[in-house]
C-alpha cells in the first residue's frame, strides 16, 4: 500500500507580509537584490558621447563608462605628477618603486578618506563611532597598501610605466 504525502502549502504572500509597508520594504529588497545581481552584460550599453567638432570619433574607452573620482590636496596633485614625471623621465633609477609605492599609498588613504570618513563627518554620527570607522579605515589601508607595496616593488620599469600611466590617467 503507497502512502500519498500532500503537497507543502504555501502561504499567501498577504500573510508573510502584515502591513502594506512590510510589503513594499520586501519588494523594494527584492528589487535591489535583482539589480545587484544583474550581470553587466545584460545592461544596456552607455551612450558614446557625440565626437566633438574636429576631434576623432573614438573616443578613449574610460571616457564612456561611468567613474567616480575624488578630490585630494593641492599638495597630493603636485606630489603625484612628480613622482610620475621623474618615474618616466629617470631610466632605471633604483628608488622609483619605493616612490611610487609610497605615493599609491598616499592616494589609496585621501580616497578612503574621501569616499568614507568624509560621508559620516556630514551625517555627524558621533564621535566615538567616527573614531571607530577611522580606526577600521586605517587597518584597511595599511592591508592594501602593505599588499600594493609588494607588488609594485617586484615590478620591471616597464610594468612601472603602465602603473604610473594608469595613475596619470585618473588624474
Amino acid at each position: 500500500m503507497a502512502t500519498q504525502i500532500a503537497p507543502a502549502t504555501r502561504k499567501p504572500a498577504q500573510t508573510a507580509a502584515k502591513t502594506p509597508a512590510k510589503a513594499a520594504l520586501k519588494a523594494a529588497a527584492r528589487s535591489v537584490g535583482k539589480t545587484a545581481s544583474t550581470p553587466a552584460a545584460k545592461q544596456p550599453p552607455a551612450r558614446k558621447p557625440a565626437a566633438a567638432p574636429g576631434k576623432s570619433a573614438a573616443a578613449p574607452k574610460a571616457a564612456v563608462q561611468p567613474s567616480m573620482r575624488f578630490y585630494h590636496s593641492e599638495a597630493l596633485r603636485e606630489r603625484t605628477h612628480a613622482v610620475l614625471d621623474a618615474l618616466e623621465t629617470a631610466p632605471g633609477h633604483s628608488r622609483q618603486s619605493d616612490a611610487l609605492a609610497d605615493l599609491v599609498t598616499e592616494l589609496i588613504e585621501a580616497g578612503m578618506d574621501y569616499y568614507f570618513l568624509r560621508a559620516l563627518k556630514m551625517a555627524q554620527i558621533g564621535f566615538v563611532a567616527e573614531q571607530s570607522a577611522r580606526l577600521g579605515m586605517s587597518g584597511a589601508v595599511k592591508l592594501i597598501s602593505s599588499v600594493s607595496r609588494k607588488f609594485i616593488m617586484h615590478m620591471d620599469r616597464q610594468q612601472l610605466l603602465i602603473v604610473a600611466s594608469h595613475i596619470r590617467a585618473l588624474t
